[in-house]
């Protein structure tokens, strides 16, 4: 599913309205109702509702939904601003509209001086101050209404998008001067920040309406974000014939582990195993023997000649795939020997974990990657490798994005949401996953699932794709068995029978 910007989102409404066609006071009617329906299936007609209405039609939106929660019954008071004398045509529509219905008298239009109305706990607050279009931060008197808000125990419904929160880039926003939303009823789509973690605080529960937008304008509109659905993942599957071998499903190499980790090659290893892979070879120090030969049977050896620590590259012309970096260590051995064996590969290439800690403390290296390296970074990984620590999540993404082009890799930034960059600068969100997979070992799990689907001939963007899917999606069903709190990356492999089964139906 594309992800639009708040330019496309406007672009969208202005096809529909076209293209439909529809009165664009009819459109916002739709989107009104959707929303008043959702407001009356969870509070009910007792409860006291307050509606902070902005001039735009994010406003017109809001008086519109106070007109109709009046016509089913709520006590409803309405507060329009409109410190400027400027409002939307919508929005002077649905004011003329709410003031020819019932109770205009709970109607108040500010233009200057505000004096704010008692939001108790039983009270709720419809924030529908500014929506999508907002480009910049909050300030002056509608800065301080958010705060006067936020600081009530009212619960608050945001209408689109909760006011002083911008749909993409919040890195310089002045966030105290954002609604705290208990819940935001969004139109049509999940906007951008939505798929943020610094942006979840504001957002509260999240419902998206359908309004009924152009499907014309969806399917057409080139997009550079992306959301995946299972079909996206159904789609992409390879089925082994019945004529299958060992020799015919894919040989994987995993450089994994050191004296004291040797918990991260057998989670990669097994994680390779069970993602269909036909053999899976692993790399790790001779001290590593005894555990990994009784964890992962089904998994050959090469041990390195050091006791401890991974210091030579092997060839890898046997191998149609390589993962390398789970519990390596830093030492500079590894660190030499890492480099060399990613020269040395003539297969795609998973580096993950230690692998990219080598890479950010030699800078230099990252330019004798291969083009097409899968890297699988959590946050402060990526804040190594590109030098210095985000502002916030969506500088993050741009930096990942500007470096995914830059060196023409896959680099998967992990997360709630994990954000593959592709080398052409489009980004796929995975929806799949919990904070129950919050815990270690977990990123070794998803780097032998992908380099799993490497070796079984899937190219890389569909290895991440698949892979990051199936990783959450095993973590899901192991979540509603075993509970969050509960949940370690062995169980995540214990699942991903169950997760492959349910998308291969």
């Amino acid at each position: 599913m594309k992800i639009f910007t708040s330019a496309q989102i406007h672009e969208l409404d202005r096809y529909t309205i076209e293209h439909e066609p529809i009165k664009s006071i009819d459109l916002m009617e739709r989107a009104a109702k959707a929303i008043t329906r959702a407001i009356t299936e969870e509070w009910a007609m007792h409860t006291p509702v307050v509606v902070f209405a902005g001039p735009g039609n994010n406003g017109g939106d809001a008086l519109a939904v106070a007109r109709l929660l009046i016509n089913e019954g709520y006590r409803v008071r309405t507060f329009l601003f409109n410190i400027t004398n400027h409002l939307s045509d919508d929005c002077v529509t649905n004011r003329q509209r709410l003031r020819d219905g019932r109770h205009a008298k709970d109607f108040t239009e500010i233009t200057s001086k505000f004096d704010p109305p008692e939001l108790t706990a039983d009270t709720l607050v419809i924030d529908g101050l500014f929506g999508s279009g907002l480009n910049k931060p909050l300030a002056g008197g509608f800065a301080s209404l958010v705060k006067y808000i936020n600081q009530s125990p009212a619960k608050v419904v945001s209408i689109d998008v909760p006011s002083g929160l911008m749909t993409e880039d919040n890195t310089y926003n002045v966030r105290a001067n954002i609604i705290h939303a208990t819940l935001t009823l969004t139109l049509h789509e999940k906007k951008l920040a939505f798929f943020f973690s610094d942006a979840q605080q504001f957002i509260g529960r999240l419902k998206v309406l359908d309004i009924r937008l152009s499907q014309e304008y969806v399917q057409k509109a080139e997009a550079q974000y992306y959301v995946l659905e299972e079909n996206d993942i159904r789609s992409r599957l390879l089925h082994r014939d019945d004529f299958s071998h060992k020799g015919s499903m894919g040989n994987a190499l995993i450089v994994a582990g050191s004296y004291g980790m040797a918990g991260a090659a057998i989670l990669a290893t097994r994680a390779c195993l069970r993602s269909g892979v036909g053999k899976v070879t692993a790399l790790t120090p001779k001290k590593n023997y005894d555990i990994m030969q009784i964890s992962v049977p089904e998994a050959v050896l090469h041990m390195d000649h050091e006791e401890t620590a991974f210091t030579e590259a092997v060839d890898t012309d046997d191998f149609d795939a390589l993962g390398i970096g789970p519990g390596l260590g830093r030492q500079e051995p590894t660190a030499i020997a890492m480099i060399a064996q990613i020269r040395r590969a003539q297969c795609p290439i998973v580096a993950d974990a230690d692998a990219l800690n080598i890479l950010a403390s030699h800078r230099a290296w990252m330019q004798q990657l291969p083009k097409g390296i899968i890297m699988t970074p959590h946050p402060k990984e990526l804040d190594r490798l590109t030098g210095s620590p985000a502002n916030a999540d969506f500088e993050r993404l741009h930096r990942t994005r500007e470096l995914a082009k830059s060196l023409q890799a896959y680099i998967l930034l992990k997360g709630h949401n994990s954000a593959l960059c592709l080398p052409n600068g489009d980004v796929v969100f995975n929806p799949t996953g919990n904070s129950g997979m919050a815990t270690a070992g977990s990123g070794d799990v998803l780097t032998g699932i992908i380099t799993a689907l490497l070796a079984r001939g899937y190219n890389q963007q569909n290895a991440c794709i698949v892979g990051m899917y199936l990783h959450g999606l095993a973590g899901d069903l192991a979540v509603k068995t075993l509970g969050k709190e509960s949940l370690t990356a062995g169980d995540i492999i214990d699942y991903l029978p169950q997760a492959f089964r349910l998308v291969d139906d």
